[in-house]
């Protein structure tokens, strides 16, 4: 099964080799035809600590690396 890749943007790097990643999704309401927004936030593994908030990055999931972290970033 192959593994699921998102574009988001980061939002926190405050936690050392970690980075929370913001990931908006948009479709269309049922009845109102209207376009909605939603985000949801992940926690991905950042080896380096290269990225900072603001970047746009791609995350990549992977086997879980604690707790909460089961995506890794790829690329910028």
């Amino acid at each position: 099964m192959p593994k699921r890749i998102l574009n988001g943007t980061v939002s926190s790097d405050a936690n050392a080799q970690t980075v929370t990643v913001m990931v908006e999704r948009r479709y269309k309401h049922p009845l109102l035809h209207k376009t909605i927004r939603s985000t949801k936030k992940y926690r991905a593994h950042d080896e380096k600590n290269t990225f900072k908030a603001g970047d746009k990055v791609r995350i990549q999931e992977c086997a879980p690396k604690s707790k909460t972290k089961r995506w890794e970033v790829i690329t910028a």
